[in-house]
């Protein structure tokens, strides 16, 4: 009977360990350092430590890059309203799909995968790497879904200027290591990866 109740509590416990959906709190739309003060503290910084981000900083980051701050309307503009963009969340716990209208970061795959999305070794370090992605299939042009991209990637820059983060933008995603291990298909293009964390 004690060994069936310590093969019970493993069983229960490793049942805990596998990462899942990820149900993210309200963001919060307001507060925040003033717009000029967050501009004039933007800046790129690679110097990460690994403290994590709690759930509530994460929502409020993903809602300033890419939430809907109106009906159907994101905080960020998008070329005839196509919002062909996808953000991909890196966490220790695995990759996730953020899907806005349900606040809710969506598992595509378990574990920690954060090297995969750059050679640098501060990626793995880093609590968090949002990786942008484009469905041309949506875009108007690809040329707009890089501009889109643009956009994202400043709101995240500026929201961590406003809340003592830290943050870079990286062209060099390993993009044939991201691709592989979301099974993208050839109309979604891996464009960006911005790296998130707090200051060492």
């Amino acid at each position: 009977m004690k060994n069936l109740v310590i093969i019970l509590v493993l069983f229960l416990g490793s049942i805990s360990c596998f990462a899942q959906d990820i149900q993210l709190p309200t963001p919060q739309k307001t507060g925040g350092k003033p717009l000029m003060d967050a501009l004039n503290e933007r800046q790129s910084n690679r110097d990460f430590s690994d403290k994590e981000l709690s759930l509530q900083t994460l929502s409020d980051l993903l809602w300033a890059g890419y939430g809907f701050n109106r009906e159907d309307k994101r905080t960020v503009p998008s070329s005839q309203n196509r919002q062909e963009m996808d953000l991909y969340v890196f966490l220790k716990t695995g990759v996730y799909l953020y899907d806005a209208k349900n606040l809710k970061l969506i598992l595509k795959v378990q574990g920690d995968n954060q090297a995969k999305t750059g050679d640098q070794p501060f990626v793995a370090v880093a609590p968090l790497n949002v990786v942008m992605i484009a469905d041309l299939d949506k875009a108007s042009n690809r040329d707009a879904a890089l501009i889109d991209c643009g956009f994202i990637a400043q709101n995240i820059y500026l929201f961590c200027a406003s809340e003592d983060l830290i943050s870079v933008v990286r062209g060099s995603v390993n993009k044939t290591a991201v691709r592989q291990l979301l099974g993208l298909s050839g109309k979604q293009e891996v464009i960006l990866g911005q790296t998130v964390g707090y200051k060492k």
